[in-house]
């Protein structure tokens, strides 16, 4: 990658995740309306689902996606738009004694609704598996498909408390890469674009799976929308080309 290249793609990627504003991800939002994170007025909105709460039965219960997508996911919306909204107003007040505490509660909530818009779209209730170019990366940066599963699975299990595990793709390498993300922000690789993710908080799976984190992640692969994942890469790649 020479300065031109790095710079940017320095510019586009300002983290571990990224707000989906770019032309190559406004093509994706035809599909996927949930992805647009923002409304006109860059305040952050909470899109309803492009599925009914029994969509993804049996493996994700009724109940726990309504609660999980309501008010989880919608807190962290409320949350990124109230820190948002302190921040302005330190500025605008020149006041700066409490803006180290909104800039890290943005960084949760707004990490949160990112990867919480991502988690819906990367849920289907057909079974699919990995093709084409995605499955070229997968099998060329961890060997097989198979290994993949258990390498993520492996991963989204043995996070430390709530979490994430997350299949994302480094932009700097031009390689897939696995995260294990604690909370919704740390254990993070900057520039890393998140493809597939995998909520490991316990809201996540509590009412129906117990303590049992390890039975929701194996059953989640029964419901994992690698046709999402695929065009999720494909938009990732556009940004640096």
């Amino acid at each position: 990658m020479d300065r031109k290249d790095f710079l940017k793609t320095g510019l586009m990627l300002g983290g571990a995740t990224i707000l989906p504003i770019t032309s190559a991800f406004a093509q994706n939002l035809t599909v996927n309306n949930i992805d647009k994170l923002v409304d006109k007025d860059g305040n952050f909105i909470h899109q309803p689902l492009t599925y009914a709460n029994n969509h993804l039965e049996p493996y994700m219960d009724e109940e726990t996606l309504y609660l999980h997508y309501t008010f989880h996911h919608g807190g962290a919306v409320k949350g990124a738009n109230k820190d948002q909204q302190m921040i302005k107003r330190a500025l605008e007040e020149n006041n700066f004694e409490t803006v180290d505490y909104w800039t890290k509660k943005l960084a949760f909530h707004l990490s949160s609704h990112i990867l919480h818009s991502i988690f819906w779209t990367n849920l289907t209730n057909k079974t699919s598996d990995p093709k084409g170019e995605l499955l070229k990366r997968i099998e060329k940066d961890f060997g097989s498909y198979d290994k993949l599963k258990m390498y993520l699975a492996k991963t989204s299990k043995d996070v430390d408390g709530n979490g994430w595990g997350i299949l994302g793709y480094q932009p700097y390498t031009d390689k897939l890469t696995i995260l294990q993300c604690e909370n919704h922000e740390k254990l993070t690789q900057w520039g890393v674009i998140p493809l597939l993710v995998i909520d490991v908080w316990e809201h996540s799976y509590y009412l129906k799976y117990k303590n049992k984190r390890t039975d929701f992640v194996d059953n989640l692969f029964n419901i994992i929308n690698w046709d999402n994942v695929a065009q999720r890469l494909e938009d990732a790649i556009k940004l640096i080309r």
